[in-house]
This record gives C-alpha cells, structure tokens and sequence, in this order.
C-alpha cells in the first residue's frame, strides 16, 4: 500500500492507500480503535487488495501519526477524514471501524449526512446518548488518571489478553502497544483524551444517524466494558443485523480475520448489488 500524509494545524496524519476510487464503486475505509494503529487491519487489507480500493489510517496521535496534539473533538477527527477522502476522490466510502474506529465512523454519518455508501462496526458501539448511563460517562472522563496508576507491565499484559484470544492478535496488540514502552505518560494520556472525547461526543446528545446499509460484528469473547451489551441493544433498538463471532475477542478482525473478511466481503457485495 502507498503511504501518504494528511498535514493538519495540530499534526501529520499518516494513512495508506491501495487500488483507484471509481465513482460507482465501493472503497473499503478501515478505521482501528484507540491506542491501536493501521495494522490492526493487515489481515483485512492482504484480503482485499486487488478486490476494492482501500484506505486505512493511523488516527491522529496513533502509530506514525505523531506527534499530535491532543486538544481535538471527534467531530475534529471526523472532519480530518472528510478532507482525506476528498483528497484521495473517495465520495461514497464503506467504513469499516474497529472499537473507536466505528465511533469516527458515526461521527462523520453525523457530520456529512448522506455520505457513507455503508457502514461496518467491529467490536464497537453506538454513539447515541440514551445507550449509556450517567456513571459510564463519569468514569470515561477520568481514566487517564488511572491508565497513569497503574504500572506498565500490567497495562501490557491487560491490554493484550483483554483485547484479543488468538496468539496472532495478542501478538499484535503487543506490537501495537510496545510503540509507546519508553512513554507511558503518552500511552495514559492518549488513552484518556479518547475516552473524554468519547464521553464529550456522547454528551453532545446528537441523532449519530446512519443513513446507509449497516452491519454490526462482535466477539463473543468481548470483555472490553460493555461492548456486547451495547451491541445487544443497538440490534434491539435500530434493527442492524448483528453477527456474533465465536472463539473472538474485542479485535475480532484479528481473532477470527477469516470469519469477519467474509462477512464484509458480503456485506459490500449486496451494497454493489443495489448500485
């Protein structure tokens, strides 16, 4: 994949891209979670190489997209990714969002309306305000303070079994996370500005309404808070199909990536078909 560079007032965002956007067509966008960076997708973008044009990101602050300044909203990050994927002539993208990745995704439904061509969530969860309490609110504010308690060894082993099953994508969270060994004060304080930016978006009490074909995919094994809870009522509430993926944690993409390939790979197909 190419590497390119999307330069910003608060930093450099890195993002990769493969294959040519054609105006009827579907352009598969990857989106990974936080503290995680655009391998959490290798598997997916191996696949699909030479299927779809593709795209995946480092978020700002993530991977080689740093250093960044922590001061911005998710409706901030949404809109970076408008202006890459004008950049790169994507107009109808395919999101596919991982955890925080599927947050953004429902940031930019909210911020461009009628834009998304579908939408795919990976182990992530509903924006809306009436899915979440007061108190899980209150404790996404002020995480940061805790991610700093705790020592970093602990973080590296919860981190890695808490986010995957498989050895390939403990593997890989380790990887990801062992970017920021010499710094766990930054490791703290990306994780935290993401759960006060989550929190924030989530106060905002906006529609976050998808106006696209969707698909919600979760681990069975997800521990990652409540994630399998959310996406239980999010089926329940707006009637997306719901796929549950056995012997997968909360990066089911990387515990079952053949399972969840197929999925996706179904999903754009009967999105093309109605084109």
């Amino acid at each position: 994949m190419r590497e390119r560079v999307y330069a910003t007032a608060l930093g450099k965002i890195h993002y990769w891209t493969e294959g040519e956007p054609k105006k009827d067509g579907c352009t598969l966008v990857f989106l990974p979670g936080l503290t995680a960076d655009h391998r959490l997708f290798d598997k997916q973008a191996a696949y699909f190489a030479g299927k779809y044009p593709l795209l995946v990101w480092d978020a700002p602050g993530h991977g080689s997209s740093r250093p960044f300044s922590l001061t911005f909203s998710l409706s901030d990050k949404a809109g970076w990714l408008g202006e890459i994927l004008d950049r790169e002539n994507i107009l109808r993208p395919v999101i596919i969002g991982q955890s925080m990745g599927g947050y953004v995704g429902q940031a930019f439904a909210q911020r461009f309306p009628g834009r998304l061509r579908g939408f795919v969530s990976v182990d992530s969860a509903p924006l809306q305000r009436r899915y979440v309490t007061s108190a899980e609110i209150w404790l996404l504010k002020r995480m940061e303070p805790v991610y700093r308690l705790y020592p970093w060894k602990w973080l590296l082993k919860s981190g890695t079994k808490g986010c995957a099953v498989s050895d390939y994508g403990r593997q890989l969270m380790y990887d990801m996370m062992m970017s920021y060994d010499q710094d766990k004060k930054r490791y703290a304080g990306l994780s935290g500005h993401g759960f006060r930016m989550l929190a924030d978006a989530m106060e905002a009490d906006l529609p976050y309404r998808l106006e696209c074909p969707a698909l919600l995919i979760c681990g069975k094994q997800d521990r990652a808070g409540s994630t399998r809870r959310y996406n239980k009522a999010w089926h329940k509430a707006s009637g997306i199909p719901l796929e549950w993926i056995e012997k997968a944690g909360h990066n089911s993409n990387t515990d079952q990536p053949e399972t969840v390939n197929s999925l996706i790979e179904r999903f754009v197909e009967s999105i093309e078909s109605s084109l």
